[in-house]
C-alpha cells in the first residue's frame, strides 16, 4: 500500500467517528492530536456518522466528554443527510418519522412537518425503542403509497449488552410486509459523502476519506471519488481488507500516523482559513 505522504492535494478531510476517533466509548490513540492539528493547520473537516438518535450538539459533547474537541458543526449525521435530501426534493413536505431528536430535529429544522396520517414520506431511523404500533403504522402508510426514505442500512448498532436491531433490520421487516425497498441515504450511498463535501465547500479531488470499515466508509468514498484511507482501529483488518474487490488508497494503523502528514501538506500547499 502507498505511503500515506502522498502528492495529491489534501485540503479537506472526512472521517468516520466510531472505529476511527472513538473506539467503544474511548478515545483511539492520538485522535486527539490529530482533530489538533487539523483545527491548527485550518483543514475543514467534517466528522461523519450513520447514527441517526443524536443531534451533532449531543455528538460533540459525547465526545468532549471523552476529551476530543469537536464542534457540533463539524459532524455530520445520516439525520442531517437525510433531511437535506428530503428538503431537495420535496421542499416543506411531510413526513411519518420512526427515530430519535437527531432525526426529528433534523427534518424540523429543513421545515418538515410530521403527520400521522397522508405523509409524503416515512422515515426510517435509529432507535433504542423500536414500537410495533409505530412500524405498522408505516407498513400500512406505505401501501397507502407514502415513499420510504431509511436514513442509514446497518442492520444492528452497539449497545453495552451487546448488538441490538438498528435501521436497517427495521427497514428489511417493514420491505417484506410491504414490498417496497427503502433509499438509503447514509453511507455506503455517496450520496452522503457529496452532501459532506457541499457543507464544507470542498472537491473530491482534494478531499480524504478515513474510516474503519471497508464495506461503508472505503466504498463511499471511493464511488465518490476520494482518496480513502482505511485504519486499523475498527472493523476492518489488513487480511479482510484484501478480500474485497477494491481496496483503499492507503491503509495505516490509526489516524496517529497522519499527524505529521497533515503538517506536510499544510507547508507544501497551504490551507485558506478564511473558507
Amino acid at each position: 500500500m502507498r505511503s500515506p505522504n502522498t502528492a495529491r492535494p489534501r485540503h479537506s478531510y472526512l472521517m468516520d467517528m466510531d472505529g476511527v476517533l472513538v473506539h467503544e466509548e474511548n478515545l483511539v490513540d492520538g485522535a486527539d492530536r490529530f482533530v489538533a492539528r487539523l483545527t491548527e493547520t485550518g483543514h475543514p473537516f467534517l466528522v461523519l456518522t450513520n447514527n441517526s438518535m443524536y443531534t451533532p450538539r449531543d455528538l460533540a459533547a459525547r465526545l468532549a466528554r471523552i476529551g476530543l474537541a469537536v464542534p457540533a458543526e463539524a459532524i455530520w449525521t445520516s439525520a442531517l443527510a437525510t433531511a437535506q435530501f428530503l428538503a431537495e426534493q420535496r421542499p416543506g413536505g411531510s413526513a411519518y418519522v420512526i427515530g430519535e431528536s437527531g432525526l426529528t430535529t433534523a427534518l424540523h429544522e429543513v421545515g418538515y412537518t410530521q403527520a400521522t396520517t397522508d405523509p409524503d414520506y416515512v422515515v426510517l431511523g435509529e432507535t433504542r425503542t423500536y414500537s410495533f404500533e409505530r412500524i405498522a403504522r408505516a407498513i400500512a402508510l406505505i401501501e397507502g403509497g407514502a415513499r420510504f426514505i431509511a436514513t442509514n442500512p446497518d442492520p444492528t448498532g452497539p449497545s453495552p449488552a451487546g448488538p441490538l436491531p438498528a435501521t436497517g433490520s427495521v427497514a428489511a421487516l417493514i420491505s417484506t410486509a410491504t414490498g417496497v425497498n427503502p433509499y438509503f441515504v447514509g453511507k455506503p450511498n455517496p450520496l452522503m459523502m457529496r452532501s459532506a463535501l457541499r457543507q464544507i465547500a470542498a472537491h473530491s479531488e482534494s478531499t480524504v476519506m478515513i474510516g474503519d470499515r471497508m464495506d461503508t466508509d472505503i466504498v463511499a468514498g471511493i464511488e465518490a471519488g476520494l482518496e480513502t484511507i482505511l485504519v486499523l482501529t475498527g472493523i476492518s483488518d489488513r487480511a479482510s481488507a484484501g478480500r474485497f474487490s477494491y481496496l483503499p488508497s492507503h491503509i495505516v494503523d490509526s489516524v496517529a500516523d497522519l499527524v505529521d502528514d497533515i503538517s506536510r501538506a499544510s507547508r507544501r500547499d497551504p490551507v485558506s482559513h478564511t473558507a
